[in-house]
């Protein structure tokens, strides 16, 4: 009798991966916080009144979001280029993977992971609650990407 190769892990199921995110928010915040910090501490020095704040849809108000945004880009891509997970993803037994649901995912794959995830979260969510309709449980940046999240058998 032939034997049958071993089937792909399975992909994580959309509340591991919401679970993640609430858990990941904490260590990004800190990172906005003292990058808000340096654009405060920064603006003031420029000749502004201490009590007087950025002012909203500003083009430095816009340099900081981008700011923001590049740190929590930063966050994920070594996270998960250096084991496929972000603090987030390890209680949880998730990891970040290519297509074939065992090797590591290349650079590109995971900027276009990373950006079309953020349209995603900024759709609110569309994408990531596309998983519970997809066959495969993949999110819309699954599929743009070539990668997957899937969930790590537990270890003994």
């Amino acid at each position: 009798m032939a034997s049958t190769p071993a089937s792909p892990r399975p992909s994580a199921l959309i509340g591991w991966r919401m679970l993640a995110l609430v858990y990941d928010m904490w260590p990004v915040i800190a990172m906005w916080m003292v990058a808000s910090l340096l654009f405060t501490v920064g603006f003031t020095l420029s000749g502004h009144a201490s009590r007087e704040n950025i002012a909203p849809f500003s083009a430095l108000q816009w340099l900081l979001w981008l700011v923001c945004w590049l740190i929590t880009a930063g966050y994920a891509l070594l996270s998960w280029r250096r084991g496929g997970q972000t603090l987030g993803m390890r209680p949880w037994r998730l990891k970040v993977v290519a297509a074939d649901a065992v090797s590591a995912p290349e650079l590109r794959a995971l900027t276009i992971r990373f950006v079309v995830a953020t349209f995603s979260l900024a759709l609110a969510g569309l994408g990531f609650w596309w998983a519970w309709v997809d066959r495969e449980r993949l999110t819309w940046h699954d599929r743009a990407s070539g990668t997957r999240m899937v969930r790590l058998p537990k270890r003994t």
